[in-house]
């Protein structure tokens, strides 16, 4: 969903923020029936609500698939952090390995 340049621009323009369609048009540089398109699609896929003020559409971002996205990435983060600390361990064993060698 958030792979597409446009709908990234959008949902970042949207991370301050509520925003009009018509700002949204400004922020992303693409007119108006292209905004409201990616805006459709972020709304079918839950990233975004809608509230009407009058005439205009006022878009923010919903947190729940944002939280979720967060939960994901923490999974992995959490694998990685893992395996870069068993490494910096070994690294260090090395150098310490590698210093003692030398010293003889």
């Amino acid at each position: 969903m958030l792979a597409d340049p446009t709908r990234f621009r959008i949902v970042e323009a949207l991370a301050g923020g509520e925003r009009a369609v018509g700002d949204l048009v400004q922020a992303v540089d693409i007119d108006q029936s292209g905004v409201s398109r990616h805006l459709r699609i972020l709304d079918e896929a839950g990233f975004v609500t809608m509230r009407p003020d009058g005439a205009r559409r006022l878009y923010s971002l919903r947190p729940e698939p944002f939280q979720a996205i967060d939960e994901w990435v923490r999974s992995y983060r959490e694998l990685w952090e893992g395996r870069l600390d068993r490494f910096d361990a070994a690294l260090a064993r090395r150098r310490g390995a590698l210093q003692r060698e030398g010293g003889k």
